[in-house]
């Protein structure tokens, strides 16, 4: 194993996924513990043994340092492609960087795998300056509180998601009138609903334009994996809305301790009117309590939904590290291009044409 001094006296040891062991697993979680900053699902070993299993081999950067007695002061789950190394989940995780307790030097971590270039899109603001020093834009991860279920939610949200949670109410009754008796399952363990949730999901990508995360079948198998993984602090989540027989909407997320993740939620397209996705949101909130959960993430995004629902937002970062002059160039163009464009006033048409499609319905 070779060592990699930083430039912050620490020094970063690269752990193939198989020698992790249950020492660096302890330091991982307890570092998790001490900083909310990591309380998201996507920081949990058990995310990356997940990924490690399905999609593709995972490295683990350990860190130690001097200050700490040498002890375990940062763990980062990344994955290689060719020469660039990413956040482990690349592209879904939306909570990105190093489980740490100190600043670490991505350039260090760099040479040390053996890689010469970082990409990451949805970095959290943890305590590591010299790398949220390379995040280059930052946007807004809307959550919502939901301690104390429904009736805490309603108290903290906004006007308008109230009122959304109140339609959500009257169209719920609706449904069941002209569909059957509505039915919520807040956590299934049904492997060929989530394959008819994925399915749904893959039809909805080609109405929108936007690639199939599914393509790869590979990423259906993690989510299966992850389904199956059930642990005290960890598991996958699946819940449904059903009238009679018909799924009308549903969702597969992750959910650690008190936070759960929202993922991929679809609902049935010929159902937009009823708004589904927002009837199976107010379900979920309702649930919440009896699911332990406090705080439901959302993801990135400034979809309409998202703003209406929310009751707080944390900021993510996207950035580029390389060793390479040419290629940091080349990044800085492109993202500069693509902020050009989010400001012009043709994002945000796009964006409401597809709101239906990709959101909650109407």
């Amino acid at each position: 194993m070779v060592e990699t001094g930083t430039s912050t006296g620490s020094v970063v040891h690269s752990v193939p996924w198989e020698e992790v062991d249950a020492a660096i697993r302890s330091a991982w979680q307890g570092i998790r513990a001490a900083d909310s900053t990591f309380a998201s699902p996507y920081f949990h070993p058990a995310f990356s043994d997940a990924v490690h299993a399905t999609t593709g081999a995972v490295t683990l950067a350990v860190v130690t340092d001097s200050s700490l007695a040498g002890d375990i002061a940062g763990v980062w789950p990344l994955q290689r492609n060719g020469s660039t190394m990413l956040p482990v989940g690349w592209p879904a995780a939306d909570f990105q960087g190093p489980v740490t307790r100190v600043d670490i030097d991505p350039l260090a971590t760099l040479k040390e795998l053996k890689a010469t270039n970082l990409r990451f899109d949805h970095l959290v603001r943890g305590p590591s300056p010299t790398l949220l020093g390379e995040a280059k834009v930052w946007r807004q991860s809307p959550f919502m509180d939901v301690t104390g279920g429904l009736d805490g939610y309603l108290m903290r949200a906004s006007k308008s998601g109230r009122s959304n949670f109140s339609q959500a109410r009257r169209r719920g009754r609706r449904a069941a009138e002209s569909l059957g008796e509505l039915h919520f399952e807040a956590d299934s363990r049904s492997h060929a609903l989530l394959d008819q949730i994925i399915d749904l999901k893959c039809a909805q990508y080609v109405a929108s334009g936007a690639p199939n995360f599914f393509s790869d079948e590979k990423r259906r198998q993690l989510l299966h994996h992850l389904l199956d993984r059930r642990e005290d602090d960890f598991s996958g989540l699946l819940s449904a809305v059903h009238c009679g027989n018909r799924l009308v909407a549903g969702h597969f997320g992750l959910r650690s301790e008190g936070v759960a993740h929202w993922w991929f939620p679809v609902y049935d397209p010929e159902l937009a009117h009823l708004a589904p996705g927002w009837i199976l949101l107010r379900e979920l909130v309702a649930a919440a309590p009896g699911l332990g959960i406090r705080r439901l993430d959302l993801g990135r995004g400034d979809d309409e939904y998202k703003r209406r629902a929310m009751t707080g937002s944390e900021e993510v970062g996207e950035g580029f590290v390389s060793a390479s002059r040419a290629a940091r160039t080349a990044f800085r163009m492109r993202a500069g291009a693509r902020e050009l464009v989010r400001a012009s006033g043709v994002a945000p048409r796009v964006r409401g044409r597809l709101r239906n499609i990709r959101g909650l319905g109407t």
